[in-house]
């Protein structure tokens, strides 16, 4: 077989060689000639995957290495029996980890507290509900909006947007990209939603997709004062996005939340064995991953150390939010590159941490991150 896959999936080459001839081709510059005589494609979130590419050619599988999927169009490939997989819950700790991450760094910077704080998290999936998880942990009160999953499954701990737009002093974000029906995400905070949280001037967290929130709405939101803090990872228009709007957001990065190298391993290998159940094939890969760069932490508590200021110290350790943040700033124009470039991050659970005179409240919490202790 011929495989045409984007050089930024991770063990790609090696995950699929034993199915065919792998062909590297970056994401943004796939073309109906590149897939002309290809049998699969994987693709990440900067390829959209229509007719306007396959018609012509003889793709047979088609599979994303992301848990979004608005780019492909599914429809037209089961129209055209072509298989199709995406990485669903691949890299849903890793978005779950920057976000705690990000409000910690707030939190230092403007000298407050987390704990009995209201978030609000919109979109309860596979991203939404870690981030409930960690954040029950840092002592947040918790509002959770999802009205799909609501009418579905009739949950009564869940409860409308507009309440949570009159509550949460934390608002985050984790819902599909999606244009038409009731439950159409696109643009959902718009600047009449924005303008609905001014009362409360909540921090603003999008690591959705860049559309879910009106960019120049927040723009203006921002400059009015109506928020607390942004924290954007997704903007519109990637990767040509507005240098005005990371001016102002407080920490701005390249859509690099879900970038965990252990997220990225996850999501090649769930299209290669979705791919080798649609040919048929037994799946031989396994994938071999780098040491950890910080394996293990040993810190001391002394008396004056209050929990928030410890989690913070260990998880900047592992992984440092704002490192991202000036990497963007610093390289605006080169957004694709701090994303091709991304160094290895490894997630929480692969660092042990030693603690010395901690108390229970501490433990419980570092323990409930994920790190082994």
């Amino acid at each position: 077989m011929k495989i045409v896959a984007d050089p930024n999936i991770p063990f790609v080459r090696e995950a699929f060689a034993a199915l065919g001839q792998v062909i590297l081709e970056p994401g943004r510059f796939v073309d109906t000639e590149t897939v002309r005589g290809a049998d699969v494609l994987l693709v990440r979130s900067v390829t959209p995957v229509h007719a306007g590419l396959l018609n012509g050619s003889q793709v047979k599988f088609v599979a994303t290495a992301t848990i979004g999927t608005d780019h492909v169009d599914q429809a037209y490939l089961a129209q055209h029996g072509i298989g199709f997989a995406s990485a669903a819950g691949s890299n849903a700790n890793s978005v779950a980890e920057y976000v705690i991450g990000a409000l910690l760094e707030l939190a230092q910077r403007s000298q407050s507290a987390l704990r009995d704080r209201t978030l609000g998290v919109i979109g309860v999936g596979n991203v939404g509900s870690r981030v409930v998880r960690y954040a029950e942990a840092l002592g947040l009160r918790i509002l959770q909006n999802d009205p799909p999953r609501q009418r579905a499954e009739g949950l009564p701990e869940f409860v409308s947007l507009d309440r949570i737009l009159a509550e949460a002093d934390i608002i985050t974000l984790h819902v599909p990209l999606t244009h038409e029906g009731e439950d159409a995400t696109v643009h959902l905070f718009d600047k009449e939603h924005l303008a609905a949280v001014e009362l409360r001037k909540p921090i603003l967290i999008n690591t959705a997709r860049g559309a879910v929130v009106d960019n120049k709405a927040l723009l203006k939101a921002i400059d009015g004062g109506k928020l607390g803090a942004t924290v954007l990872d997704v903007w519109e228009h990637e990767p040509n996005i507005s240098p005005e709007l990371l001016d102002i957001v407080d920490l701005g990065t390249p859509h690099i939340a879900g970038y965990s190298f252990d997220g990225k391993v996850n999501g090649v290998r769930m299209i290669y064995e979705a791919a080798c159940q649609f040919f048929g094939l037994r799946p031989v890969w396994t994938p071999a991953l780098p040491p950890p760069s910080v394996p293990r932490l040993e810190l001391s508590v002394s008396s004056g150390d209050d929990d928030q200021s410890v989690l913070r110290r260990v998880i900047k350790r592992v992984y440092d939010v704002s490192a991202d943040d000036a990497a963007l700033r610093k390289h605006v124009q080169s957004f694709d590159k701090l994303r091709s470039d991304y160094p290895i991050r490894r997630e929480f659970f692969n660092t042990q941490v030693v603690l010395r005179n901690a108390n229970e409240s501490l433990t419980k919490a570092i323990a409930a991150l994920g790190f082994r202790l």
